[in-house]
This record gives C-alpha cells, structure tokens and sequence, in this order.
C-alpha cells in the first residue's frame, strides 16, 4: 500500500520546500524505498511554458516534451528518477478536466462544484501518479502558501486524503520561516505559529515542522516553543539551513533525526540507511580547491532562478572536473550601448544560454564574436547555438544583415527560420519541439568525444532552426555540424575546430545533467577552462 507524504509551506514563498521535498526523498532512497514525486501548482495556467521566467523561475522540460516547473528538475537531479507530465499537476489542468467532463455530460444532473469535483481530481490525479510508477511512497508538494486562495482546494484534497487513508499511511510536513530581527538579534516563532495556526484552520495537522533558519541552527528553546504551540513532537522539529552544496541538505536533516522518524511515522520497513554513495557525490565538490570564472551573458541574468538547470550543469561539471565554478550572470543589454572586452576578457569561459525575442540579440552576438576571435572557451545553448550561426554567417561568411526571423523578419538572410511544422501553429502553449529526441553524432569530432557514442538522445525546446539553404555555405566558412537530429537531418551541434572550445548545441543539455553524471558538453566547458588557466594544450 502507497504511502503519502504532503509538504506545505508557509509565511512566503522561496522557503525551500522542494529541497525539503528532494532531501526528503533522498532519505527514503538510501533506505531502499521507491519514491516518486508531485509538484501541485495552484495557478490557472495549464504548465508552465508560457510563464515569464522573471515571475516564476525556469522552464524545465522533461522527457515526453512536458513544460513543467523548475522543482520538477531539482527532483530530478536529487532523486535521480525520470519523471512525466503526470508528475506536475496544476489547477489549470483541473479545471480543464472537470469543466470538459461536464460538458460531454459526465455530470448530468449535478451541481459542479470545488467540492467534491475539484478535490476529487486531485486525488484521482495523484492517485494516478502511484499506479503510473509502482512508487511505495508519493511525495507530494504543494506550491504557494498556507492562505493563497488558490491553493486552498489541493490542501482540501490533502485533508481528504488524509482522512481517507489509514493511520499512519500519511504525513504532513509543513516548512516554515523562522526569521532573526537584527534589531531584536534572537529567532523569532511567532511566524510559524501564526502559519501552522492558519494550516490547522482548515483542518491540516502538520506532524513535522521544518523550520528555514538562514542564520543557523534553531536553539532548543525556540524548538520546544514551537512544537508546544504547533501541536508536534519536539523531536518532530528541524531545522533546514544553508548548505553548500544544495546536495548537503539531506544529509544534514539526515544528522538530526530527520529520516528515522519518518520512517517510524509511516511504519516503514526499509533498510539501513546507506548513504556511502551520496556522500562521495557530496565530497566531489568540496574537494575541488581551484576555481573557473564562468559568464552567463543572457537576457534573465539578473535572477539566478531563470537559468537554476545552467548553474547546476556547471556545478556538476566542475565537481567532475575537479574544481568549483564561480558565476557571473551578464545582462547583454549593456554590450549593446558598450564593448564586450572590458567585461568578458576577466572570465575563463563563456556561456550564452537558452532564450526568445529581440531583447539583449546583439549583445549575445557581439559575446559569441569575442569568443570566437579571442578563443575563449564558449558554449552556446539552443537560442546561444542560433545566434552562433548568426555570427558566423556575418562575419566570417560576410551576409551583411544575417539574422533569425524570429529577431528580424525582414532579414536579407535568414540563417536561422521557424521549422516548417511551426507554421500552422496557432497556440503558443505546448507547441514547441519539445522533449527528448535522437541526434546522430558524428564521428571523430569534439561533440563525439564528449558523448562517446554516435547516438545520443536530449532534451528540446525551441521553433527556430538553421536553413537548410545555409548548411554548406556555414560548413565552407569553417563551421562544422558535428550533430544532426535522427528524425529530419536539422543541424544540432555546431563547433569551430580550430578554437580550443567551442561547442553549441540546439538542444540543453542541462536538463539531464546529474551530480554524478554531468552534461557532455557543459563538462567540456569547464573543463577546457580549466586546462586553458593552467596553460595545458587542448584536452578534448
């Protein structure tokens, strides 16, 4: 029988409950359990595809091409599971469902309402995720606050379903803040009352309460005051506090008790925790000593969130590369009104990462230039890879005007156009090439040594792609198309030979990195940066 374990947050948002929620899972991975994961998220919007990466954080795509949020990759990347759309359930799916079912008729006779017809696809939705995976426990994260009205039907749901199983087959686990007033200089409880008070209100009895401490860890009588008011064992209280790497915290929830309690709650039968193997992926990044200095020039640079998948892949990177990465997120915009030297020339590597519009294009190209004639080691990402091409049919092909018509319509020479099948598309949700699709490698070139296979298989998301009128022309003025997708022959890795890195893919390749399995080319990046520092010939 699944088990079922809720996370709730509340005071504000950014608490960190998907790391709780990733840690958590991790916990009951080295015990031998098998763990899958929900994200509810309340808004209306059916996924997250069309949301604004300022406001919400980056895209993440999964495999079947699903545009979900971004703590859907950090599952991912902790728990090291493949997950679906059926992972990522959000109101705008609900309300779809249920106001489509009543339509067909599937509820003659009947009042359609929040309850029971909201609730009851919520259930049925997770529900659904158990029997999709086999999963023994379901971890199921709910986005928002405690008292967003929106969010309010997924915690009835939880309420139900909690009253629906029997004891001991749930759990709720609440994160909240604990915040020190530098005035008052001492924790302040009455938050995470004032949270629990509210959860409590509509019939949500947390059974451990997770306390965000960015000061440290929380004093046994700000615990014990807590648990006294929040109606929870004081051994039920922990504290989650910053941690580099991110992969630490569960090791550090793990050293207060953390995992077996959960365990005794839920009256699991696992194994001893074995947690040999986290730790030696934990240990790689801090036993890098050395550090690279890598630029993100793009047009989000100035919310890490927008490019969460980038950092991670680099981090990654570094710890197999044997040193940490240092990040400066770039806004573009600024070479556009100034040079690009002053700023690139302190960086080992440069990065140009995934994006839409007009906005911050021609800084973007102007970087790609310098990178190109200064032989900095650069990777370009999807829009970095189109505007690559754009660069080189300027200025070393000489196509005054080249462009993508996604910038200029009116280009004199599209380089880069939409794929035909974008055409006839009318609505922007979902209809992106998307997901994972084949790209045949070829053979004794850069992106072939990285993937060490003439087959490979990443992530997608984008409407542009090279013209094929401009494949051989590109392929004279030096480029080489070392990848090409399996499905239509479009081009989807592109490199420069003669510099010591260069590499660009359509597709990201950050969405499958893993802390112990980083990207291909994201490790080829910084990994040339750091032979190049310490003036070794090209590695790779």
């Amino acid at each position: 029988m699944t088990k079922f374990i809720f996370i709730t947050g509340g005071v504000l948002s950014g608490l960190g409950k998907g790391m709780v929620t990733c840690s958590i899972g991790k916990m009951l991975q080295v015990r031998g359990l098998k763990v899958s994961v929900v994200k509810c998220d309340p808004y209306l919007n059916v996924d997250a595809g069309t949301m604004n990466p300022y406001i919400h954080g980056e895209v993440f795509v999964l495999d079947d091409g699903y545009e979900a949020d971004m703590d859907l990759g950090a599952y991912e990347r902790f728990l090291g599971i493949e997950l679906t759309r059926l992972n990522n359930i959000t109101s705008g799916q609900v309300y779809q469902h249920v106001i489509k079912k009543e339509r067909e008729g599937g509820y003659l006779g009947q009042c359609v309402q929040i309850i029971p017809h909201i609730t009851d696809e919520i259930k049925h939705k997770l529900r659904q995720v158990v029997k999709y995976t086999g999963a023994e426990i379901l971890l199921v994260e709910c986005g928002g606050t405690v008292g967003d009205i929106e969010g309010l039907p997924f915690l009835e749901a939880f309420r139900q379903m909690r009253l629906e199983e029997h004891r001991g087959e749930t759990l709720l686990v609440h994160v909240t803040l604990v915040p020190v007033l530098k005035a008052v200089g001492e924790p302040k409880t009455k938050p995470t009352q004032h949270s629990v008070k509210e959860l409590r209100a509509i019939g949500l009895q947390p059974d451990i309460i997770v306390a965000r401490c960015e000061w440290g860890r929380l004093p046994e009588e700000q615990k014990k005051k807590i648990a006294l008011y929040s109606n929870v064992e004081e051994r039920a209280v922990f504290t989650s506090v910053n941690v580099d790497p991110i992969y630490e915290l569960p090791l550090a929830l793990e050293r207060e008790g953390m995992g077996d309690l959960i365990i005794e709650y839920l009256q699991l039968k696992g194994s001893k925790a074995d947690w040999s193997q986290w730790e030696k992926v934990v240990n790689r990044f801090h036993d890098a000593k050395e550090a690279v200095n890598i630029a993100i020039c793009g047009k989000y640079a100035e919310l890490a969130d927008c490019y969460v998948s980038v950092n991670e892949a680099l981090k990654h990177a570094g710890a197999a590369s044997g040193c940490k990465v240092n990040i400066s997120w770039i806004e573009t915009e600024t070479f556009e009104k100034s040079g690009v030297t002053e700023t690139i020339r302190n960086f080992d590597g440069v990065l140009v990462p995934g994006g839409f519009g007009q906005r911050g294009a021609e800084g973007k190209i102007r970087t790609i230039e310098y990178c190109r004639t200064h032989d900095v080691p650069f990777l370009g990402i999807c829009y970095g890879f189109q505007l690559s091409i754009v660069e080189i049919a300027r200025n070393l092909l000489g196509l005054k005007g080249a462009h993508s018509t996604e910038c200029d319509p009116d280009t004199p020479h599209a380089v880069v156009d939409l794929l035909p099948e974008q055409r006839r598309v009318g609505e922007l949700g979902g209809t992106m090439r998307l997901g994972s699709r084949p790209v045949v490698v070829k053979k004794n070139t850069l992106a072939y040594k990285l993937y060490g296979s003439e087959l490979i298989r990443e992530r997608h998301r984008h409407r542009w792609e090279v013209n094929p009128d401009y494949w051989d022309r590109l392929e004279d003025a030096g480029a080489v198309f070392s990848g090409w997708s399996a499905e239509g022959g479009m081009k989807e890795i592109l490199e420069l030979p003669d510099n010591y890195f260069f590499l660009a893919t359509q597709f990201h390749p950050e969405f499958k990195s893993r802390p112990w399995s980083p990207s291909p080319p994201y490790y080829g990046l910084v990994k040339s940066c750091f032979d190049k520092k310490r003036g070794m010939l090209k590695p790779i």
